[in-house]
C-alpha cells in the first residue's frame, strides 16, 4: 500500500531587500478610478489559504479581482488563487458557471480548453464576504505573447492553432454547455503548460529579487511578476466566466469588451452565443494585425456607439433593415430609410484596404475567414464548429 505523501512545508518568504513605493505612487489595482481599498482582500505573499493553500507571487489584476501563483502543500502542486472584491456579482455568477460546466459529462474535445475550478471558498471583509477561486496554474495570456512578438503581431504558426483551439472551446460552451461567454478577448485566453519549470522559476525569482511593493499599514499591495515563455505550451483555455450567461435561448443587456462589441449590443437586439464569434473575429483581427479594427474608446461606453457604428458601416456597409427593426436603440442612430444619422463621418475604407499583412490569394482567403464572424446580421454569423473547418485555420 502506498503511503501518503506528508503535506509540504510552508515556504518562509523575505522579510527584506524589496524596494517600497512612496504613498503617493498609485500601484496596480489602486489605479482603477474606483478603487477602494476596503473593497478588496488584500493577500500578502506567504499567506496560507485554508491550510493548504501558500501565496507565492503576484500574477496579476483586474477591475474585481487579483490573481496569485500559489502551492497547495497538500497535493504538491501550483494552483492559482483569484480574490474577488467584496460581495461582488462577478463573483457568484462565475462559480456558478463553473459548478454549470462540471455537471456535463461529455467526450467534446474542445473541454480541455475550457478553464475548470478546483476548489472556492469565502472569507470575512470589511464590506462583505470575499470569494476565493482555485484553478489549474497556467502561463501568458495571448495579450501578454501579442506584446512580446515582432510588431506586436502573433504569427500565423501560433494564432491557427490557438485560434482553433479556442473554437473548439466555444463549440463545447455553444452547443453542449448552452453557455455563452460574453468576454471573449486576449486577456482571458492563457496557455495551459506542460510542466512545472516555469512555476518554479517564478517561486524561485520571488526569493531572490522580492516584488515591488507599497506598503499602508496592515495592507500591502504588491507588484504583479511575470511569468517566463513556455518552451513548449500544450494549448490555451479560455478563461474568466464572469459575465457568461447561460439558461435562456436570448438575453438582453450590456456585455462585451468596449471595442468589441457586436452589432446587437449597441443596436440593443437580443443577443446569444453568436456575440461570441464576432468578438472571435475581432480577437484574431487584433492578434494578426497589431492593431484595433474598432478603435474609439470614450469614458461612457454610450458616447462611442455613432463612432462604433460608423466603423460597422465602414467596414460592412449599412445594416440591414430587417435588423434595425429588432433593435431598441435604432431609431437613435437610423432613420426611417436605414440610414445612419450619426454627426460622424464614415470614411470610405474596407477590409481589403485596412488589411496589412497578405496579398493575393492568401489575402482573400484570410477575409473571408474574418466575414464568416463579423457580419451584422448574427444568424449570418458562421458557428465555432463551422470555423474550425474553415480553409484559413488548415492551410499550412
Amino acid at each position: 500500500m502506498e503511503l501518503e505523501q506528508p503535506p509540504s512545508p510552508e515556504r518562509q518568504p523575505r522579510t527584506s531587500g524589496f524596494e517600497v513605493l512612496d504613498d503617493a505612487y498609485l500601484l496596480e489595482e489602486e489605479t482603477f478610478s474606483w478603487y477602494s481599498p476596503d473593497d478588496f482582500y488584500h493577500v500578502r505573499i506567504g499567506e496560507v489559504f485554508q491550510s493548504k493553500y501558500q501565496v507565492l507571487g503576484k500574477l496579476g489584476f483586474g477591475s474585481v479581482s487579483t490573481a496569485w501563483l500559489c502551492r497547495d502543500l497538500i497535493g504538491h502542486e501550483y494552483v492559482t488563487l483569484k480574490a474577488f472584491v467584496s460581495d461582488h456579482r462577478q463573483a457568484e455568477n462565475e462559480e456558478k458557471v463553473y459548478h454549470h460546466l462540471s455537471t456535463i459529462k461529455t467526450n467534446h474535445p474542445g473541454i480541455k480548453g475550457i478553464r475548470s475550478l478546483r476548489d472556492s471558498f469565502q472569507l470575512p471583509g470589511k464590506r462583505g464576504p470575499h470569494e476565493f477561486l482555485i484553478h489549474d496554474a497556467l502561463g501568458l495570456t495571448l495579450g501578454e505573447i501579442r506584446d512580446m512578438s515582432d510588431g506586436g503581431k502573433v504569427s500565423v504558426d501560433l494564432l491557427k492553432p490557438f485560434t482553433t483551439c479556442l473554437l473548439l472551446a466555444l463549440d463545447f460552451l455553444h452547443t453542449e454547455a448552452h453557455v455563452v461567454h460574453t468576454d471573449i478577448q486576449e486577456g482571458n485566453i492563457m496557455l495551459a503548460i506542460k510542466d512545472d519549470a516555469i512555476f518554479m522559476a517564478f517561486e524561485q525569482e520571488e526569493m531572490d529579487e522580492p516584488s515591488l511593493r507599497k506598503v499602508d499599514g496592515e495592507r500591502i499591495i504588491y507588484a504583479s511578476r511575470a511569468l517566463d515563455v513556455p518552451d513548449d505550451a500544450s494549448h490555451n483555455v479560455l478563461c474568466d466566466f464572469g459575465d457568461a450567461q447561460f439558461g435562456a435561448e436570448t438575453y438582453g443587456g450590456e456585455v462585451m469588451p468596449d471595442l468589441y462589441r457586436a452589432p446587437e449590443i449597441v443596436l440593443g437586439i437580443r443577443w446569444n452565443e453568436k456575440i461570441d464569434i464576432w468578438a472571435v473575429g475581432m480577437m484574431v483581427w487584433d492578434l494578426y494585425e497589431g492593431k484595433h479594427l474598432f478603435k474609439e474608446r470614450l469614458p461612457s461606453r454610450m458616447e462611442s456607439v455613432p463612432a462604433h457604428i460608423a466603423r460597422m458601416i465602414e467596414l460592412l456597409g449599412e445594416p440591414p433593415k430587417e435588423l434595425l427593426k429588432r433593435g431598441q436603440f435604432s431609431d437613435m442612430f437610423f432613420d426611417e430609410n436605414g440610414s445612419f444619422t450619426g454627426d460622424i463621418k464614415v470614411e470610405e475604407t474596407s477590409l481589403e484596404d485596412e488589411e496589412e499583412n497578405l496579398d493575393g490569394e492568401e489575402k482573400r482567403v484570410f477575409l473571408r475567414f474574418l466575414r464568416g464572424m463579423i457580419q451584422w446580421v448574427p444568424e449570418e454569423r458562421k458557428t465555432a464548429r463551422e470555423l474550425v473547418d474553415d480553409p484559413w485555420l488548415n492551410i499550412l
